[in-house]
C-alpha cells in the first residue's frame, strides 16, 4: 500500500513531505508532487508533514479523489525525483483548500 498525493497539492506544492521521506519517493511536476507507489514504503511520515492535508493512504483516498491513485503512479514515471525542500509558490496559501483543482494541473515540465 502506498500513499497518494491528491487534488489539494495542485498549485500549493509544499515540499515539507519530501524532507521526511526515508526512501525519496516524491516526484516533482510544475505545480504538483506525486508519490511513486513503487518507492513508497508506507511509513506514514509524509501525511503529517503536509500543510495542505493532500496526502492519503491509498485505501483512504476520498471517493472523489480516486483518480489520483493512478495519476501518482503514472507521473512518478516521467517526472524527476525531488529530494530537498524548496519554497512553496508565492500564492500557495491562496490555493490551499480550493476544491477541484485538477483542471489546473500542469503535467508537462
Amino acid at each position: 500500500m502506498a500513499f497518494v498525493v491528491t487534488d489539494n497539492c495542485i498549485k500549493c506544492k509544499y515540499t515539507d513531505c519530501v524532507a521526511v521521506c526515508p526512501v525519496d519517493a516524491f516526484y516533482e511536476g510544475p505545480n504538483f508532487l506525486v508519490i511513486s507507489p513503487d518507492d513508497c514504503i508506507d511509513c506514514d511520515l509524509c501525511p503529517v508533514e503536509c500543510p495542505a492535508g493532500a496526502i492519503f493512504q491509498e485505501d483512504e483516498v476520498p471517493e472523489d479523489q480516486k483518480e489520483f491513485i493512478e495519476l501518482n503512479a503514472e507521473l512518478a514515471k516521467v517526472w524527476p525525483r525531488i529530494t530537498e525542500v524548496i519554497p512553496a509558490p508565492a500564492d500557495a496559501k491562496e490555493w490551499d483548500g480550493i476544491p477541484n483543482k485538477i483542471d489546473h494541473l500542469i503535467i508537462e515540465n
